[in-house]
């Protein structure tokens, strides 16, 4: 594992998010670093895809602040964010199915760069091919044979490598991924886990995670929330012994089962 003691990426400082008078959010704290992968993991209700939205600028946070390199993001859109290196997966897997892995691909390098971003009057050619980005995505994926298969068509295991390499098509410095393995098959399991334990070779991964044999495997560090706060932060290992942790919710799925 990365042991990285580098100045954080990306830094949340008492985040608060309220939805009216319910506080889903309650002053987090957060510090990613560099090419690591930071599991944050919790029951449901606990905040993870709250803060997921806020982090990514999906949502806006209530109260907080939030820096990605060095620079406030708090009131950036999710679009800023994608232009400055933050890019992210969901849970429901959302890609264009009737087009190719190849065009799902370039769709997404060409998004990141608004400037003629979705010019339909011209074919994608040259240098809006993207064709150098897609290329290096279908091989970190696996896919290069099924470049030109319909995203319909792939399996649910294939479509969502493929959501994972559309968020690495738009070349970003941290990549967001919101439950990458829902769904999934053992045989898919896998190809998964070595996807992502090999971003961090290049990115900074956030992962939201119920599968806890995937987290305990490939996580730099892990942050445990509950009903909208930090439980307790740490190495795997640190986690796995955490009694907090085993009264509050994962008990013996943390030493070998799912969550």
């Amino acid at each position: 594992m990365n042991q990285a003691t580098s100045t954080p990426l990306l830094q949340a400082r008492g985040i608060v998010k309220r939805f009216g008078k319910f506080v889903a959010l309650h002053g987090v704290d957060l510090q990613v670093r560099p090419r690591t992968v930071h599991s944050v993991i919790g029951p449901n209700g606990a905040g993870k895809t709250t803060l997921f939205h806020i982090l990514t600028g999906t949502l806006r946070a209530s109260e907080g602040s939030i820096t990605f390199d060095g620079q406030d993001v708090t009131q950036e859109a999710d679009y800023q964010r994608v232009q400055r290196g933050i890019a992210r997966s969901f849970q429901v897997t959302s890609l264009f199915a009737n087009l190719s892995v190849r065009e799902n691909l370039r769709l997404a390098a060409q998004g990141a760069h608004r400037p003629g971003a979705f010019d339909c009057w011209h074919p994608p050619t040259g240098a809006r091919a993207q064709r150098e980005v897609v290329d290096a995505a279908l091989e970190r994926l696996g896919l290069p044979r099924l470049a030109h298969v319909a995203a319909g068509a792939l399996s649910h295991g294939q479509q969502r490598r493929l959501e994972v390499g559309m968020a690495l098509a738009a070349r970003p410095r941290a990549i967001f991924l919101d439950e990458p393995t829902s769904g999934m098959g053992v045989d898919d399991l896998d190809e998964m886990k070595g996807l992502i334990r090999s971003l961090r070779e290049d990115h900074t991964v956030v992962l939201i995670e119920h599968n806890m044999n995937i987290v305990m495997d490939i996580s730099d560090t892990i942050t445990v929330m509950q009903q909208g706060k930090v439980l307790v932060e740490g190495p795997p290992d640190a986690i796995r012994s955490d009694e907090r942790v085993r009264a509050a919710y994962l008990g013996n799925m943390i030493t070998g089962g799912r969550a």
